[in-house]
């Protein structure tokens, strides 16, 4: 009989975990802890001088990955747990999540360190805090770009990087080797593919200095040439703030701050009320007022109860959602959920952003929903009404020249990204060998100026946070969920007489997921009586009755029948009750 395999195989004592020694005096070491496969859960660890110095602490959302039930993906610090005596700071390099999403699950774990970051980034970072007030909080020491500090016996500097967030920032770390230098995430400020005075200048400092080793940014390496400016967004967004002849929504991340500032100041020099819709956006349009990136007049932002008071090309509404979130506003506007904003034909809808890979799906969703109301519908495949935060190659491979390392690894995103960034910058002429294509985990050490990647790795699978639970991927809990949102379960509840191994009555079922019962009451009868053959045969001339041995061979059959009957796999759960 053919059925599927109804256990993972016992595969024998897990391997050991690998935890290199702390490297010698003068070794430079380097470790990708998380987002060097992914976009998202960014964490790398530089060690020199005896310190471990920790950059970013992101956390990456979920999507349709088969993790049922994980809230986020963590990168892996148990080499940081190990080694938390040398671990002296965590450096942020900007306030996107996936850079300080995870701060509250992980620095707790290797000895809650101090956080280095400049101002913005740190109060996100509080405020983030306030969600859990049970988690020890993190000192957090302000710093600005063209400051240097020495934390612990290792100077670092920070130097300004341009990003779709404000007070981004790169860093350079002395070693006694030369300079370890971390671009963060960033694209360049230039007109028409010639950078501006003031990244020349920043990069062109930045190469004066003995580099050892450049990490740089890879997101948008897959993409040619120079990306969009955001100061052209701004232009386009203005444009249309000003010709547009109904109402206006905009749907933006909330983390665009200088974006959302830029349409809230065209909306209020043309006479025009602004509505925010979504908490993440008005958090930040909070923390962007206490930090001076916002200041606006009383009496421009109105709430959504006071649309009415105002005629339609009068308003310009600021939503969360450009990415189809389910219960984000601009879905809740779309599907007609919403209780004060309806759409209708005059509505003009600009989805500022682009689509986050592994979101199309919910993206057209909503373009369908919204177009649903007649619409117009504006977006970044029709109009330069978003650039991304990240530089294309022709920027990447430009910064690459001007630091000028010995060495590089391309970070921050999938291997496809990582890939076609060693490949541009190979072609525009850095040696094949100065190249490193990292994994997770992947242990870098610089011993006079030569390379020594270890064959092993430090443990560098996804931590999870799972409801109250942040811990080890479980992959039997993992499996068990994606095997009931597959095919279901099917529940046996049967009553053994453990004198005679004989059943004391019919088999009670439980089917959910799997099929109707009602419906199948031929198969339910069929099953009912094989389950009575089989406890009884596996119980004949047993003494005592090993109940547990009769569930285990229970499972078996059943999961053999069911297959060969409906081709589908559920999860059999029998429930002995000896009596």
């Amino acid at each position: 009989m053919l059925r599927r395999p109804t256990a993972m195989p016992r595969t024998g004592p897990k391997p050991a975990e690998y935890y290199p020694e702390a490297p010698a005096p003068g070794t430079v070491r380097i470790i990708p802890l998380g987002g060097a496969e992914e976009v998202g859960r960014n964490m790398c660890a530089v060690e020199a001088n005896g310190d471990i110095l920790v950059f970013d602490a992101g956390f990456q959302f979920v999507s349709e990955d088969g993790s049922q039930g994980v809230d986020y993906l963590l990168p892996n610090t148990k080499y940081l747990e190990k080694n938390q005596d040398r671990v002296r700071a965590v450096i942020i390099t900007h306030g996107h999540l996936d850079h300080i999403g995870g701060i509250p699950f992980t620095l707790p774990r290797f000895g809650t360190p101090p956080i280095y970051t400049q101002e913005l980034t740190g109060v996100m970072i509080k405020k983030r805090q306030e969600e859990y007030p049970d988690v020890p909080a993190p000192e957090v020491r302000t710093v600005k770009v063209g400051d240097s500090v020495t934390i612990g016996s290792t100077k670092v500097k920070f130097f300004p990087v341009t990003h779709s967030i404000p007070d981004s920032m790169g860093c350079s770390i002395t070693t006694p080797q030369g300079q370890v230098v971390i671009s963060g995430d960033l694209k360049l400020d230039h007109d028409d593919g010639t950078p501006s005075a003031r990244e020349q200048k920043t990069w062109g400092d930045l190469g004066k200095d003995d580099n050892l080793f450049f990490i740089a940014d890879s997101t948008n390496a897959e993409k040619d040439g120079f990306s969009i400016p955001e100061k052209r967004v701004h232009q386009t967004l203005e444009d249309i703030i000003k010709t547009v002849s109904g109402r206006l929504i905009i749907g933006t991340f909330a983390s665009q701050f200088e974006r959302m500032v830029a349409i809230i100041n065209a909306a209020e020099k043309l006479g025009k009320k602004v509505v925010t819709e979504g908490r993440s956006i008005r958090n930040n349009l909070e923390i962007a007022e206490k930090t001076g990136l916002l200041k606006v007049q009383k009496g421009t932002i109105i709430t959504a109860q006071d649309i009415k008071d105002y005629p339609p090309d009068k308003l310009v509404i600021l939503s969360t959602g450009a990415q189809g979130e389910e219960f984000a506003a601009l879905m809740r506007i779309a599907t007609g959920q919403h209780k004060f904003i309806t759409l209708s034909e005059r509505d003009t809808i600009v989805l500022s952003s682009s689509v986050i890979p592994g979101n199309e799906i919910n993206v057209q969703k909503l373009k369908d929903n919204l177009y649903r109301h007649n619409v117009t519908l504006i977006h970044y495949r029709s109009s330069d009404v978003h650039s991304t935060g990240h530089g294309n190659t022709g920027e990447l491979v430009w910064m690459n020249q001007m630091v000028h390392a010995k060495y590089f690894m391309p970070y921050y995103g999938y291997r496809s990204m990582t890939t076609c960034h060693a490949r541009a910058v190979e072609q525009a002429g850095r040696p094949k060998d100065t190249i490193i294509i990292p994994d997770n985990g992947l242990v870098i050490d610089i011993v006079d100026g030569k390379l020594d990647i270890h064959k092993q790795k430090v443990p560098s699978a996804a931590l999870v946070v799972d409801g109250f639970t942040i811990g080890d991927m479980q992959e039997v809990v993992i499996r068990d969920r994606q095997a009931l949102a597959k095919d279901g379960m099917f529940v046996i509840i049967a009553t053994v007489n453990l004198k005679t191994g004989k059943l004391r009555k019919s088999p009670d079922i439980i089917s959910r997921g799997f099929v109707y019962l009602r419906e199948n009451q031929d198969m339910l009868n069929q099953a009912r009586l094989l389950i009575k053959k089989t406890i009884e045969d596996s119980t004949k001339g047993m003494n005592p009755v090993d109940l547990d041995y009769v569930k285990n061979n229970l499972t078996d059959v059943m999961a053999g029948f069911l297959f060969t009957r409906t081709n589908k796999a559920p999860m059999v759960i029998p429930v002995l009750i000896g009596m």
